[in-house]
């Protein structure tokens, strides 16, 4: 009896010596996701599907903790050594912040299957253009918002455009305008100065629909490239607009365009089931950015794709299985329509338009249709660890001033360039 007893007291030492997971045989990962209630109806899924299946490794998921702002709350757990796994809603500029710290895991240089999962998810062409650093990628992207104007066609009509023929050019802006404009009505908005983010659906969207899709950095050299025509032409157009009181400057307006202040303005597609459900009656076309007079008529027009993907942490130790769960994600179609279906988000996936698995989903939903099919003309923002303070800079130089009305419009780019040169000259 004693030998029975001292037997069971040694087996429950050594069994308490062995880590928990071992004992069952279960590895954890830890998982963080955007706050955003859609997103979490999706992960709540997904993650209980994966757990079912895969019983030795298990989803620890959360959304991101509350806080000024999801990358401040990353950073505070990366330095606390608290930081997830991997997590999502990682745009490219945060993660070339985390990459040149140390803090975000090569992807392609970890995994040997790394390019197996991406042309397994039909994106390779998007992967190569825009997200890469140093020859390296951090980043799987998950959805791509290509990002568009939307038109108040009861506004539109009165200048003689219609959603067959809606606004296209700065001139078509400006006859919107002459038609509507009262100062109750406009004829555009833009996102307002104070945000640094605001940059990526101001300027740079119209800069890259006027550049056809060029970069505005040239962060090898440290040169800045939208002190060019495009440039030029975006700062006048927004500037005539400000000018003639043709777009409006009070930044607390919600709802600018369904609530008919304005006839034009840059949206999402995540503003589609809202807008369905707050504004059932309006009346609407979506295009791309307008374009200066001169743009061909049969180029296509670029955009700024707001995208955002999977980031994985080198704190992690449980980088294998991350990754095991990574590529169940990004492998399965069914997933991916999923997601569109209850965020209405474009997954990045080069055949959103020709798979059946998409195309049934996006004949039923015209306007969501009209953002994937923008995806291959949608543009990354430049990949640099400097972000912020470069768009802080162009809100400072560039967008405050031309709302102001303070400086010449070219004068505003030139400020804008030579404070961003002299950023990197300081090798901040």
């Amino acid at each position: 009896m004693r030998k029975f007893a001292l037997l069971t007291l040694l087996t429950a030492l050594l069994v308490g010596l062995v880590p928990v997971s071992a004992q069952d045989d279960v590895t954890t990962v830890r998982f963080w996701t955007a706050p955003d209630p859609n997103q979490e109806v999706f992960w709540a899924e997904a993650v209980e599907q994966w757990n079912t299946e895969n019983p030795t490794i298990q989803i620890e998921w959360q959304p991101i903790p509350t806080g000024a702002s999801s990358e401040e709350v990353i950073l505070n757990a990366i330095a606390t050594g608290t930081a997830p796994d991997i997590s999502n809603n990682i745009f490219s500029g945060f993660a070339a912040q985390m990459a040149e710290s140390g803090a975000a895991v090569a992807l392609d240089e970890q995994f040997d299957d790394f390019w197996d999962v991406v042309e397994g998810r039909q994106m390779r062409s998007i992967v190569e253009n825009g997200w890469s650093l140093n020859d390296h990628y951090y980043v799987l992207p998950q959805y791509s918002n290509a990002m568009q104007y939307w038109w108040n066609l009861d506004l539109v009509e009165q200048a003689g455009f219609s959603a067959e023929n809606p606004p296209r050019t700065y001139s078509d802006v400006a006859a919107v305008a002459e038609a509507i404009s009262d100062g109750d009505t406009y004829a555009i908005g833009f996102p307002g100065p104070a945000n640094w983010w605001d940059r990526w659906f101001g300027f740079i969207t119209l800069y890259y629909a006027a550049a056809g899709g060029q970069p505005y950095l040239d962060l090898a050299n440290g040169e800045v490239l939208f002190d060019n025509d495009a440039g030029y032409a975006v700062a006048s157009f927004m500037d005539e607009m400000f000018a003639n009181g043709w777009a409006p400057t009070d930044t607390t307006l919600v709802d600018p365009l369904q609530e008919g202040i304005v006839a034009g303005f840059v949206m999402g597609p995540w503003a589609i089931a809202s807008t369905a459900e707050n504004y059932p009656d309006l009346r609407y076309v979506i295009t791309p950015p307008p374009v200066p007079d001169d743009y061909p008529a049969d180029e296509p027009i670029y955009t700024f794709a707001d995208a955002k993907g999977f980031v994985m942490y080198q704190q992690s130790e449980v980088k294998e299985e991350a990754w095991q769960f990574l590529k169940w994600l990004l492998g399965d179609p069914e997933l991916d329509m999923r997601w569109l279906d209850l965020t209405g988000l474009p997954p990045v996936r080069e055949d959103l338009t020709t798979n059946e698995l998409f195309t049934t989903y996006l004949e039923a939903n015209p306007e969501i249709a009209t953002y994937a099919s923008q995806i291959p003309y949608a543009v990354p923002p430049a990949l640099s660890s400097a972000t912020i303070p470069i768009q802080r800079i162009m809100g400072r130089e560039l967008t405050e001033p031309i709302w102001q009305q303070t400086i010449f419009p070219d004068e505003a780019i030139d400020n804008a360039a030579g404070a961003i040169e002299d950023y990197f000259a300081l090798g901040s």
